[in-house]
């Protein structure tokens, strides 16, 4: 069976007398375009749109390497003499802002061509690596359709975002930093807070505005930066699947992003749910300590092994992820022969949870 009729994009003629060729899949030019056809033209296009990725992809880190290099010069001047003037940092930190707005935009293209390539990789050709090939029905129809109408899978706001957690946040990060150190120690360290501010002053504007406009404009690019990491349309990263992210855990992804540093996670701030379920023979005992210790539900399901024909109870039971080994620990004082299956859900809705919506 050819490609293309796995996927449904055309239909083969009946054999007739007339057209004895099956293979023959639809007319072009006067010529007649088989699966081979199909096959080396997807593969060339592939290609081309591999090469359009990687072309926009270097984009990216050449303006990155333009902040890189502006603020390694600043820091050089900055601190190259005692009397140098700190208000350089403050105009390169502009300048790496519009770094960051170029390099955004840059993001925006780049994600266009990744996109399509993820719907041929993942459709294409991981479905023929994984017989029977089974492709999603739609995917041909959205490749057609960013061809015919391109348009930019993700906002600006979330390019902006993401190579503000990417790249840039450690930059303004030494930014900052730096042009503090420098106002503080140069010409000579401050001995308390007021001298501290009204060094900070910088042509017509007093220290404590100068300060407070500091404050405001890295704060905003943080509250960005962690805003926008529940947005998850960009197809270029690697990402996770949560689709649904809270506070902390935006905090917890967008450290992830810029450093690559897992945060632990604290034990009353961690929400995520769990479903556990627990093979028990002592099910009543399980379940009575689970409602009366963990303040959760119970759901008995009864069930049979197969291998051994004997009936068995199955608890299925939905608690906060801090709670698993507290409820480990329950089961095995109970019934240390228990089976327990512990899997994360996505969403959980209901009585004693979210309010299930229509």
């Amino acid at each position: 069976m050819s490609t293309l009729d796995d996927i449904g994009a055309a239909e083969k003629p009946q054999a007739t007398s007339e057209s004895p060729d099956l293979e023959r899949l639809w007319q072009f030019a006067g010529q007649g375009l088989r699966s081979s056809d199909f096959n080396t033209a997807m593969v060339h296009f592939y290609r081309g749109e591999v090469s359009r990725s990687n072309a926009w992809r270097a984009r990216l880190d050449a303006t990155t390497n333009w902040a890189v290099i502006t603020t390694g010069a600043a820091l050089t001047f900055a601190f190259g003499d005692r009397n140098n003037p700190p208000a350089v940092l403050l105009v390169v930190t502009l300048l790496v802002l519009l770094f960051l707005f170029i390099e955004a935009r840059r993001y925006r293209y780049y994600e266009l061509w990744s996109y399509r390539v993820r719907l041929m990789e993942t459709n294409f050709f991981a479905a023929l690596l994984s017989p029977p090939f089974l492709p999603k029905a739609e995917w041909a129809e959205k490749i057609t359709d960013s061809l015919n109408h391109p348009r930019f899978p993700i906002s600006l706001m979330e390019a902006f975002g993401r190579r503000y957690r990417r790249n840039y946040g450690p930059i303004f990060l030494i930014l900052a930093l730096s042009w503090i150190g420098k106002v503080y120690f140069h010409p000579f360290p401050v001995s308390n807070l007021a001298d501290f501010v009204r060094r900070s002053a910088m042509g017509p504007f007093p220290g404590w505005l100068v300060l407070a406009i500091g404050v405001i404009f890295n704060g905003t690019l943080l509250a960005v930066g962690v805003f926008t990491a529940g947005l998850r349309e960009a197809k270029g990263e690697v990402l996770g699947e949560s689709p649904e992210l809270r506070f902390v855990e935006r905090v917890r992804h967008a450290v992830w992003e810029a450093f690559e540093t897992d945060l632990p996670r604290l034990s009353r701030l961690d929400t995520r749910k769990q479903l556990a379920y627990i093979i028990s023979d002592e099910v009543e005992a399980v379940s009575k300590a689970l409602i009366t210790t963990l303040g959760r539900g119970v759901t008995l399901i009864n069930a049979k092994g197969m291998f051994t024909g004997k009936e068995h109870g199955v608890l299925m039971c939905v608690v906060e992820a801090r709670q698993i080994s507290q409820l480990k620990r329950l089961v095995n004082q109970i019934d240390s022969k228990a089976f327990v299956i512990v899997t994360s859900v996505q969403d959980v809705r209901g009585s004693g949870f979210r309010p299930l919506e229509a």
